[in-house]
């Protein structure tokens, strides 16, 4: 990898699967190098696939097989900013329809574990509105919703 700072996530065994998956379901992605375990280690063999490099949305990123004993949780998360309802759906749905599982306030979860905020970029303007009351019309829509519906938060913003 080029990159001097890479995430590095961990898998049970299926981070090339997960790779391909996020290269397939967002832009900028791509599967790079797939390395094979040199020898035995504790939650593989020898040839296994061990690490996996990929990008996504420009992100590096590493993809560790290490096994079952590390689960990924809310503490981190991918925040993908879209520009518009279609956009919005398409990569919520991708997730969610993927075996993966839906969440509150934008936010869910991929198949693997891994979380993603499908965040639109009207909402981050809303909450952030000068017009606090208007703000809070904005954030307290959120609230209620698992995906982000862009016209719901456009209507509270403006009463």
């Amino acid at each position: 990898m080029a990159s001097k700072n890479t995430i590095c996530l961990w898998y049970d065994g299926t981070a090339l699967d997960a790779a391909k998956f996020y290269a397939e379901t967002f832009p900028d992605s791509a599967v790079g190098a797939v390395r094979r375990a040199p020898g035995d280690y504790p939650a593989g063999t020898q040839g296994d696939v061990l690490l996996v490099e990929f990008t996504v949305m420009g992100i590096p990123c590493l993809g560790l097989n290490g096994g079952p004993g590390i689960k990924h949780n809310e503490a981190f998360s991918f925040q993908v900013a879209t520009d518009d309802q279609a956009e919005t759906d398409r990569l919520w749905n991708a997730i969610v329809q993927n075996g993966g599982q839906e969440s509150e306030c934008g936010w869910c979860k991929d198949k693997w574990g891994v979380s993603w905020q499908i965040t639109p970029r009207v909402l981050m303007a809303a909450i952030a509105d000068p017009d606090r009351a208007a703000a809070k019309r904005a954030f307290d829509a959120m609230m209620g919703m698992k995906k982000i519906d862009i016209a719901t938060i456009e209507a509270a913003r403006r009463g």
